[in-house]
């Protein structure tokens, strides 16, 4: 039993042969059924220019989603700070959470979203990557302008995405909960959770470390066809292990075609034992274990796979084993 909260993060892959129009209309399928399953949070991922994901941003698909639904937490997993002022962001979540009532997260994360330097530095107009102080400056920036807000009423819940202790230090030393992409690098979670508790210091938004972990998870019937729906995002992968980010997401049947080098199925084997693919209740181990070894307080999972349909079945076979949202 996994005993602990589980959300969904949607990244919206688009599928090799479809329009992105296509993966939008999935995305609000999505969200409704999600909902419907008991999920507690279900947060968007911020890209752009890629073939295999859609660039919708974040606050929009929150917007949309918080108008179809009525019970989960939307919210962004993560609007990347350096692409946007922080005024914006604190204007545009706190509307959000003031016509959607206790239901909005900010979750912030450092990454340009994107492997394409032209683009980084159009979101940038112009300005090269992030220096530490101005991504700190720029997250302490928005929680100040969010209390600008509070006039609107109850204000959205600001989580701090990491993947390395740098990322975890910043979210200790801010008071804010920490959203560990353990999904990205694995290798850093256990290092990283522990500075943040260890050097956490209370805050308004936050009075005790709080830690959810992102873990990738494709559930299936059988491991055989949990292995055959991971195989497109594997494609994705090896790409980026070269540094491109320009892989269209192919089907399982062109995955399965797919050649991979020694040194990526290496790498892609490590990386798979570190996530949760596989049978329910072999899924479901995985996730109890890793809860348990990170003290998480919360899942989410990610589970990038071709087919809207194949995507809902292994929320649905996972639902079951896991505590109920609170």
């Amino acid at each position: 039993m996994i005993t602990v909260p589980i959300g969904a993060l949607e990244v919206a892959m688009v599928q090799s042969g479809a329009r992105a129009a296509d993966t939008l209309r999935d995305t609000a399928e999505f969200a409704r059924r999600v909902e419907d399953l008991g999920y507690l949070r279900l947060w968007y991922a911020e890209h752009h220019h890629s073939p295999a994901i859609g660039a919708f941003p974040p606050v929009v698909l929150t917007a949309h989603a918080a108008a179809l639904t009525s019970s989960i937490r939307l919210g962004s997993g993560g609007v990347l700070a350096p692409n946007h002022a922080p005024i914006m962001l604190a204007e545009q979540f706190g509307t959000l959470a003031a016509l959607h009532s206790g239901r909005i997260d900010l979750g912030i994360g450092r990454g340009p979203g994107t492997f394409d330097e032209p683009t980084a530095r159009a979101l940038r107009r112009g300005a090269g990557p992030t220096t530490d102080d101005e991504y700190r400056d720029d997250v302490a920036a928005t929680l100040r302008f969010l209390l600008d807000e509070v006039a609107l009423g109850p204000l959205p819940e600001p989580w701090l995405l990491a993947s390395s202790t740098a990322g975890a230090a910043l979210a200790a030393e801010l008071g804010l909960p920490l959203a560990f992409a353990h999904h990205i690098r694995p290798d850093n979670t256990l290092a990283a959770l522990d500075h943040y508790r260890a050097q956490f210091s209370p805050s308004r938004w936050c009075e005790r470390p709080r830690v959810l972990v992102c873990v990738e998870t494709v559930c299936a019937e059988t491991q055989q066809e949990a292995a055959r729906l991971a195989g497109p995002m594997d494609v994705v992968k090896a790409g980026l292990l070269k540094g491109r980010g320009d892989i269209p997401f192919p089907t399982p049947e062109e995955a399965a075609a797919h050649s991979f080098t020694a040194e990526e199925e290496r790498a892609l084997t490590s990386f798979r034992a570190q996530q949760a693919h596989g049978s329910p209740d072999f899924v479901a181990k995985q996730l109890a274990d890793l809860a348990e070894v990170t003290r998480a307080d919360e899942l989410m999972l990610v589970t990038p796979v071709y087919a809207l349909a194949a995507r809902l079945r292994s929320y649905e076979l996972v639902r079951p084993y896991a505590a109920p949202a609170v």
